[in-house]
C-alpha cells in the first residue's frame, strides 16, 4: 500500500462504536501526515447515542489537493468491532487493507487484505481496554507503510493529553511490534 505517483489519493476508515477513541484515532493519524508535510482531510461521523452506537472517522491522504475530502472507496479499514466492521466493508476496495479485531467475523472481508489481530486483548494486556485504538494505529503503520513510526509517536504526543501520552505511545508500539512482525 505504499504511496506511488504523487497523485494517488488513500482512503482510510477507523470504525467501531463510539467511546473507543476512534475520532482520536484518526486525529492522531491525520497529524502524523501533518508532521511529515503531507495532505490530508480528516472526518468523523458518529449516531446520536455517544457510547456503543456506530462511529466512524477517516482520513483521506493525497499529494494533491483533493476536491472531495469524504472516502468514496476505501483502501483501508481499521475496525474495532463488529458493527464498525459490519457497516464499513462495503466501501472498501477489493485490495483494500483489512485490520480487524480477532472477535469480529470477517466473512465479509474476503478477497481483501485481511488481518486480525488482538487489538482489544493486547491494549487489556498493555494497561486499558481503551488504547485498543492505539494498537490498531500502530499495527496500521506497519502493515501500510503509509507513515513512519516516528511521525505516529509525534503526532501522539501532541494531541494526546500528558497523563495519557507515554500509555498511548507504549500501545501503539505494541501494535507497531504486531504488524511488524505480519509484514516480515
Amino acid at each position: 500500500m505504499t504511496m506511488t505517483p504523487s497523485t494517488h489519493r488513500r482512503e482510510i476508515r477507523l470504525a467501531g462504536s463510539g467511546g473507543q477513541g476512534l475520532i482520536l484515532g484518526a486525529r492522531i493519524l491525520f497529524e502524523a501526515f501533518a508532521v511529515e508535510g503531507r495532505r490530508a482531510s480528516q472526518s468523523q461521523s458518529y449516531e446520536p447515542t455517544s457510547r456503543g452506537g456506530f462511529c466512524h472517522s477517516d482520513v483521506v491522504v493525497s499529494e494533491d489537493l483533493s476536491d472531495f475530502p469524504l472516502v468514496t472507496g476505501l483502501d483501508a479499514l481499521i475496525a474495532l468491532d463488529q458493527v464498525g466492521f459490519d457497516r464499513s466493508i462495503a466501501l472498501a476496495k477489493h485490495d483494500a487493507l483489512v485490520i480487524a479485531d480477532l472477535r469480529i467475523d470477517t466473512t465479509a472481508a474476503q478477497g481483501r487484505r485481511l488481518h486480525r489481530l488482538p487489538l482489544a486483548e493486547r491494549a487489556v494486556a498493555t494497561g486499558n481496554a481503551r488504547i485498543a485504538n492505539m494498537v490498531a494505529l500502530g499495527a496500521f503503520v506497519a502493515l501500510s507503510g503509509l507513515v513512519r513510526a516516528a511521525s505516529l509517536e509525534e503526532a501522539i504526543r501532541r494531541e494526546t493529553p500528558e497523563k495519557f501520552s507515554e500509555l498511548n505511545l507504549m500501545a501503539a508500539r505494541v501494535g507497531l511490534a504486531l504488524g511488524e512482525r505480519l509484514a516480515a
